[in-house]
Formats: C-alpha cells, sequence, structure tokens
C-alpha cells in the first residue's frame, strides 16, 4: 500500500497535475491539504474517474483538507475536535480499510510572538489530545500534512537563518516531539538520515532550483505500523511541472 500526502495550494488549480500524478505513482491513499474550495465545488466527479473516492472538509478561498482513496470507502469521519473552536477546515480523520487516518493542516503561525503563533500551539495541543485518543482506538495510525513545522536541522535549508523563527522554534518542535512521543514515528527518518531533503521551496529568489527548502510535509505512523514500513520518499518531480504547488508530495509504501 502507498500512501500519500500533498498540500497542493489550490485543488482547482492542481487538479490536472494531481490526476498526473496519482496516474503515475498509483498511491492507494492521498490525503491533500490547502484545497481551497468549498465542499460543494470539490471535484468528486473528476477524481471518481481517476479511480479515487473522496472525502472532503473545504472552505472558499483558504484552508480545506481533503482524503482519496483507492478501493475503500472513508468512513467514520472526523471534521472538528472537542476542545478546538475552529472555523477553519485543517482536519479531517477518516478510516480507510484497516488504516485510521488523519490529514493535517497544521496553522502557520505567521511569526513568533504574533497571535497566530500563540494560537498554532493551542491549536497543537488540542490537536494531540484528539491523536492521543485516536491512537488508543486505532493501533492502525496514520497521522499526515503539512505540518508547517521543520522536524529539526537536517530538515532546513539554512538552520542558522532559520534559528528561532516560525517553522523552526523550540516550542514548535517541542509541540511536534509531543505528537510523536504518542508512539508515532516520522516515517521518511526511517529511511534516510541526512539532510537536505525538503519538501516545500518558496516561489521566490529559484528556491527549488538552490533547493533552499523546508521539510514540513510528514507521515506519521503509528508503533503498531512501524515494521511494515518499506519505503518513504519525497517526489521532487511535480515541484517541476508548469505551475506546481510550493509543495511536492511525501510517500510512504507499507507492506499490508
Amino acid at each position: 500500500m502507498k500512501i500519500a500526502s500533498w498540500n497542493v495550494n489550490s485543488l482547482k488549480v492542481r487538479l490536472p497535475q494531481l490526476t498526473q500524478w496519482m496516474g503515475e505513482a498509483q498511491p492507494d491513499i492521498v490525503a491533500l491539504q490547502e484545497t481551497k474550495l468549498e465542499d460543494a465545488k470539490f471535484p468528486v466527479d473528476e477524481l471518481a474517474a481517476a479511480g479515487y473516492r473522496a472525502v472532503f472538509s473545504g472552505q472558499k478561498t483558504y484552508n480545506g483538507v481533503a482524503i482519496l482513496a483507492r478501493g475503500h470507502e472513508p468512513t467514520d469521519l472526523v471534521t472538528d475536535i472537542p476542545g478546538l473552536d475552529d472555523p477553519q477546515r485543517r482536519i479531517l480523520a477518516a478510516t480507510v480499510g484497516d488504516l485510521r487516518v488523519i490529514d493535517l493542516y497544521v496553522v502557520n503561525g505567521k511569526a513568533v510572538g504574533d497571535p497566530k503563533y500563540d494560537y498554532k500551539l493551542d491549536w497543537l495541543a488540542k490537536v494531540r489530545e484528539f491523536i492521543a485518543r485516536e491512537h488508543e482506538r486505532h493501533p492502525n495510525l496514520v497521522v499526515l500534512g503539512d505540518f508547517n513545522i521543520a522536524p529539526d536541522d537536517r530538515d532546513v535549508h539554512d538552520p542558522a537563518a532559520w534559528r528561532d523563527s516560525v517553522l523552526c522554534s523550540v516550542p514548535e518542535r517541542a509541540a511536534l516531539s509531543a505528537i510523536t512521543g504518542l508512539g508515532l514515528h516520522d516515517s521518511f527518518r526511517l529511511f534516510e538520515q541526512d539532510a537536505g531533503h525538503h519538501s516545500w521551496w518558496d516561489y521566490r529568489q529559484a528556491a527549488f532550483r538552490r533547493n533552499l527548502g523546508l521539510r514540513i510535509d510528514l507521515i506519521l505512523l503509528g508503533d503498531a505500523l512501524k515494521g511494515t514500513a518499506r519505503a518513504g520518499a519525497i517526489d521532487r518531480v511535480p515541484r517541476t511541472w508548469e505551475r506546481p504547488s510550493d509543495h511536492t508530495p511525501v510517500t510512504l509504501d507499507l507492506d499490508i
């Protein structure tokens, strides 16, 4: 089974790229972030034609998450979690076959010290509580998405320049560590320990060509699934296409 996560930065714009990539990569489950579509406008028929059933939680212009599955109907949906009063569509949980999948589009935070940064930390704390409850109920748990946090300095093109900045600050990394501390594993790091692997590059300053990026798109898997992991990768190819998202897909192969 292949699982993928991709912040498409507008599904309306990137739908042809998504369907092309899925046709080539053949993922079984795809979690999307920043779909930027109201539910009524979600391209259900187009994705069904590509072989995928879709569940989604969206809003106009901003945010939006979706889970696409091939061969399974996603069930037992959660779009809002207890204790988190957030009209922004950033969370979607679903059961897909034997897996429980939680798709997250984590708050960016804007800048350290900004009210949005404080909200990000509070958001992450409440999401951690939700993940803890889900993990107790569903050992075969996958938590994936755009975390807007680079886990450590290996995931940052210039750690000195980014130190103590949003996406790389100590409190944000501590919040992410609190989530992985629930018994979740950064699947990419099960296979690759070196620095220089990124999943997001700014559109400015030829950042992609110069590999000035961050690894902020993650697939975390629970202890029960760790032994089934066979490969973790970042597919840079879609970032080379015309009018790309600023993120590229990340994937995980499981032997299940």
